[in-house]
């Protein structure tokens, strides 16, 4: 059998999961932080351009799997992506992703990369690109709640980005803030670990809760949270998946990505559907205020939206040109003849 050599036009960049890893220690933890979180800033700015919609959600009992599809017209991207909260029982990942770029022109694909590291970093930088945009002015201090597989990337996309200098760190499960406190160990971060939520979040300004039961939860209850706080509430991200008091949120200032999702899958499916919400976009151009006093609570109701993704792969996709940090993979069908797909199997049997 010969085989036929694929053309330049059959080949795609493809990042690994090692690739990813050796561009995060080539770039620099923070540097990329603060490189995904400009291309996040800068997409929101041109919100109006790009296709929206709520993610393509397939549930079960376990989890979800999940298809994240945008387009700003030039650009097609998308990621798929699962939630498993069960899975860590198995020596599982909760979450894993790949993504895709293609061009709008062609339809051809133009990268395919791991996103379960990916996501990891989008979603932190995401959360301190807001935080610094919406937490007091001279907060340091992060309360970390919830300290599994995104708490260290969090923690160090605060520092990087939102000037955060301590976490305090708290889990149900105390192995998960020792690995949390292991992990952040020499980043310049002051590290306390904390036996409850309630002393996690003495003297924080910034709230994080970042936990993984697919349940209506109440880890931070009314009384918890005073004035003069933002609240970072990245765990619920699916129906029936909350984290965040009612009453807290009636009593905030509420920011999200995109309400017809967020009202379905983030802290606000407790609410009215008509419940005030400002979308962070709006803050970020400059079309609406985010924080205007000392005393406001803001919260940022984040689920994860498409566009943040399609960020985070025009980042790499730009970071890896001129490297040899991806693999040329045979994708495409490249016959000589568009319309002799047959004759190209053909003559591959040689």
């Amino acid at each position: 059998m010969t085989n036929l050599a694929p053309s330049d036009k059959a080949l795609v960049p493809f990042v690994s999961v090692d690739h990813m890893m050796q561009l995060i220690h080539h770039v620099g933890m923070a540097e990329m932080l603060r490189g995904l979180a400009t291309y996040i800033e800068d997409d929101f700015k041109r919100w109006e351009l790009f296709d929206k919609t709520p993610r393509i959600a397939s549930h079960s009992a376990e989890g979800v799997i999940e298809l994240m599809p945008t387009s700003d017209g030039e650009t097609y991207g998308f990621k798929y992506v699962n939630g498993h909260p069960k899975n860590t029982a198995d020596g599982l990942q909760t979450v894993t992703a790949f993504g895709l770029l293609a061009d709008v022109d062609t339809g051809y694909p133009v990268l395919l990369t791991e996103m379960t590291l990916l996501t990891a970093m989008r979603t932190a930088a995401t959360s301190a690109l807001v935080a610094r945009t919406l937490a007091p002015k001279g907060a340091t201090t992060m309360a970390m709640i919830g300290n599994g597989a995104q708490s260290e990337f969090q923690s160090l996309a605060m520092q990087a980005i939102a000037g955060v200098t301590h976490v305090r760190l708290y889990d149900i499960d105390p192995a998960a803030t020792e690995k949390c406190t292991r992990n952040l160990a020499g980043t310049g971060l002051v590290v306390t670990p904390c036996s409850s939520a309630e002393e996690a979040i003495e003297g924080a300004h910034i709230l994080t809760t970042c936990t993984a039961d697919k349940a209506y939860a109440t880890i931070l209850t009314d009384n918890m949270v005073g004035a003069g706080v933002h609240i970072n509430a990245i765990g619920g991200d699916c129906p029936g998946k909350t984290e965040i008091a009612p009453a807290i949120l009636q009593r905030g200032d509420i920011f999200v990505e995109y309400p017809p999702q967020t009202r379905v899958e983030g802290d606000i499916q407790q609410l009215d559907p008509d419940h005030p919400v400002t979308e962070i976009w709006q803050v970020l151009s400059g079309a609406a205020t985010g924080r205007t006093s000392d005393k406001q609570i803001t919260i940022f109701d984040s689920v994860g939206f498409a566009i943040e993704d399609f960020s985070a792969l025009r980042y790499v996709r730009d970071a890896i040109e001129g490297t040899a940090l991806f693999h040329p993979l045979d994708l495409l069908a490249d016959p000589d003849d568009p319309r002799d797909l047959m004759g190209m199997v053909m003559r591959s049997l040689g």
